[in-house]
């Protein structure tokens, strides 16, 4: 089997890649399917994987010509985590719609062409966000709560999802939708997404530098690890697309924790030096933002299909120092 991550030079889209060159197999239909090749596709080349089942492709992902180059009839999995962050898509409209919504068709309609040659039906990952909703949310948002995207990010991931849906419904694609709660602790450096402060605000401190929190200290998040994204990409990838049943989305898993808890663990487990580089200075932009989105959903769907979240968020951070090597002699 052929895989394809979108977004492949991005943080996630290595980490998947990695994993999925160590462990060498997917579960598909019971039964396990070698990965016989990897294609990375970004605008930018990644860092160079050690393997010779990788493959780079670079260029827009809204252009069917670049497309045509990562898919072809031998794939049989698509990840497709490419996207404009939430924060840029709302300063940038037209750079937002071209990479998260007119990629996200053109890669489907990729798919609907090989279909219609070869037969091959691929699965598809897609992985929208919280903020398809906002406005006046119930305290734990629901399977069935209407969407209601407040930023043109959260639009364009919906309109992900719906096309995701009626390509698989038509057959042409075999997709689910995984909406990951934001994810933190992120590595590397600040991003122009409105939820950058929720891992920067513990990042930062434990490389030894100040971090700004721009939103209320009690402002509600709902967040998911990387170790826990990456369990629920393979997850997604690997369940049967009928259990699903008619709803393709899936809400995954995470902790409901404000960025006053967030200090407050990152005091208990690395120390009052490390908390105590937290400033709170409220930024309108950022809150505007933040403020829509939920601050819990229910998960008894995605618990019951065998997703998993994390512990606790004393256990997230504890998972960053050891991944990035904080604290080792």
């Amino acid at each position: 089997m052929h895989v394809l991550i979108t977004g492949g030079a991005g943080f996630l889209g290595l980490q998947l890649a990695r994993l999925l060159l160590k462990r060498g197999t997917l579960e598909i239909d019971g039964k396990p399917a070698a990965i016989s090749g990897l294609t990375l596709l970004d605008v930018i080349a990644p860092p160079p994987l050690d393997d010779a089942r990788v493959r780079v492709v670079t260029g827009d992902l809204s252009d069917p010509a670049v497309l045509a180059q990562a898919i072809d009839a031998r794939t049989g999995a698509v990840f497709h985590l490419a996207a404009v962050v939430s924060g840029q898509a709302e300063a940038d409209f037209d750079l937002g719609m071209r990479v998260n919504l007119d990629a996200a068709r053109a890669l489907l309609e990729t798919c609907r062409a090989l279909h219609q040659r070869h037969g091959q039906r691929p699965r598809v990952v897609f992985t929208s966000s919280v903020a398809v909703y906002g406005g006046a949310l119930p305290a734990v948002v629901q399977d069935d709560t209407a969407l209601n995207p407040q930023s043109s990010y959260g639009a364009q991931k919906a309109i992900g999802e719906l096309l995701l849906s009626d390509y698989s419904r038509r057959g042409f694609v075999d997709g689910r939708v995984l909406r990951l709660p934001t994810i933190s602790v992120r590595p590397g450096k600040p991003n122009a997404a409105a939820s950058s402060f929720a891992s920067g605000i513990l990042r930062e401190p434990l490389a030894g530098e100040a971090a700004n929190c721009p939103v209320a200290p009690d402002t509600p998040l709902w967040l998911l690890s990387p170790r826990g994204a990456i369990a629920a990409l393979v997850r997604g990838m690997e369940i049967d697309g009928a259990a699903f049943g008619e709803r393709r989305t899936l809400n995954l898993p995470g902790l409901s924790v404000t960025p006053a808890q967030m200090v407050a663990a990152l005091r208990r487990v690395a120390g009052d030096a490390m908390a105590d580089r937290v400033t709170w200075q409220r930024e309108a932009r950022i809150e505007n933002i933040v403020g829509t989105w939920p601050a819990a959903w229910n998960t008894a769907r995605a618990l019951a299909l065998g997703f998993q979240g994390d512990e606790s968020f004393d256990a997230v951070i504890r998972a960053y120092m050891e991944d990035a090597g904080i604290g080792k002699a």
